[in-house]
């Protein structure tokens, strides 16, 4: 960022009265973070022991939980040495480096969900060529091509976000350096970052949301000509987790983007739930609703807590392709 005046750091102040509410406050987020790792951690952890869960369904929710566990790492613990040391100031590479890593998670995690579309439109339109479009190779290749268009659209953001100019106040309320916090600093040279932002709006978020609305309505259609009512709980079963995940995760990112900008309170929360709440949820929210994850994730906690127990790790036969 070129700045324009004498101030060389940023100054975060996310809280009013933090002082007083500091150890509240750096509970609740280090419990958020603590929970959020370790359900993720064993998430995939039941994945990759699990040689049922080998397949390309799973290996995306695994991608998932990295890109979750990546997603508040990125912010929290940085939020958390922040509340206990007491110094809330941070260097403009500090901030843009932050602001890096966060946009990479967040477009990997856009382009992953439409990636668990597709793979759930493949399993339940053509479920006779599901093995050969998802085929571990290519899970692997599109794997490979979602953080590689993270990094560049990344970078491309940055590179246009430091060329801004800083004149205005340099305090941020928020917990960490992002987008819009960043861009309330400036006063020149914003019209190109807002074209191109937009740009990236477009490609990344709308365009994406438009084409998993229309899987799933190809989904349901063929959903609705099962003659079987088993078929159509098992084919709802395996799109219910990824549509309550995909509701939550872009009505959240939304709403944060809808609010004036003079309303910090309201920003900050939805930020808070956007970044740190949703995932640490996305993982519940597939091993509640996935009969298979669930007894993975049964039988790890029975090896961990009775690590002389043997037993088989009952897996659920006869589901529709997943």
């Amino acid at each position: 960022m070129k700045n324009e005046t004498t101030v060389k750091y940023f100054y975060i102040l996310p809280f009013s009265g933090e002082t007083k509410n500091k150890p509240s406050i750096s509970t609740f987020f280090f419990l958020i973070y603590l929970v959020g790792v370790l359900i993720n951690s064993s998430i995939i952890t039941v994945i990759c022991l699990e040689v049922q869960l080998h397949k390309p369904m799973y290996f995306f929710i695994c991608n998932l939980s990295i890109v979750d566990i990546f997603y508040t790492s990125v912010t929290v613990p940085k939020l958390l040495h922040r509340l206990l040391s007491g110094n809330h100031f941070v260097s403009f590479s500090q901030c843009y480096a932050q602001f890096h890593f966060q946009t990479v998670v967040a477009t990997a995690e856009e382009i992953l969900l439409v990636v668990m579309a597709y793979d759930r439109y493949v399993a339940i339109c053509l479920p006779l060529h599901y093995h050969r479009i998802l085929s571990r190779r290519n899970c692997t290749v599109i794997t490979i091509g979602i953080w590689t268009a993270a990094f560049i659209n990344s970078s491309m953001i940055v590179i246009l976000a430091m060329n801004l100019s800083s004149c205005n106040s340099n305090v941020i309320h928020q917990f960490f350096c992002d987008n819009k916090s960043l861009t309330k600093t400036t006063c020149t040279g914003t019209l190109m970052f807002f074209v191109v932002t937009g740009i990236e709006m477009l490609i990344l978020v709308f365009i994406p949301l438009m084409y998993t609305v229309i899987s799933y309505v190809n989904i349901f259609s063929v959903i609705f000509k099962m003659t079987s009512k088993d078929s159509r709980r098992k084919a709802f079963s395996t799109c219910s987790s990824h549509i309550a995940v995909v509701s939550i995760y872009h009505g959240a990112g939304l709403i944060g983007y809808l609010i004036p900008p003079y309303s910090n309170v309201l920003d900050l929360v939805f930020t808070i739930i956007y970044t740190s709440i949703i995932p640490m949820i996305n993982p519940i929210i597939y091993s509640l609703q996935n009969s298979t994850v669930q007894s993975a994730l049964l039988g790890l906690v029975k090896v961990l807590f009775n690590p002389f127990m043997t037993f088989d790790i009952p897996i659920r036969h006869g589901q529709i392709v997943v």
